[in-house]
């Protein structure tokens, strides 16, 4: 395996909300994306999802409360937990999840990435 350049990565697209795999590891996928502004809310049953931000500003949005990202920070989402991502406005960050986390849980949405339309940079 090459060594990965992270902002070289991010530079290969410019679409929003839309997970690309960029490596994997014991059956985890390290995922970027852009966000600017909702998501969804969904959740996933049976997986973590850790986010970490490299850019911009990251809300974690949970029924009780918000997590706030920035630049070098990172959080948890634990498995059951709804949430929904919002990002200021060319936000940059990474997920690593297993491989059979699905991009919006359950909830099925014209936005929804499914796992075998994951696409690899």
């Amino acid at each position: 395996m090459k060594k990965i350049n992270i902002d070289e990565k991010f530079g290969l697209f410019s679409d929003q909300w839309t997970p690309k795999i960029i490596a994997q590891s014991n059956g985890q996928l390290v995922k970027i994306a852009k966000g600017s502004g909702e998501l969804v809310w969904h959740q996933h049953e049976h997986e973590d999802e850790l986010f970490i931000v490299f850019k911009g500003h990251l809300t974690l949005q949970l029924r009780d409360r918000n997590i706030e990202l920035a630049p070098g920070e990172m959080y948890v989402v634990p498995k059951g937990v709804e949430h929904c991502p919002k990002a200021a406005p060319d936000t940059h960050f990474m997920m690593i999840e297993p491989a059979s986390t699905e991009h919006t849980g359950r909830l099925k949405t014209d936005i929804t990435v499914s796992t075998d339309q994951q696409e690899w940079l």
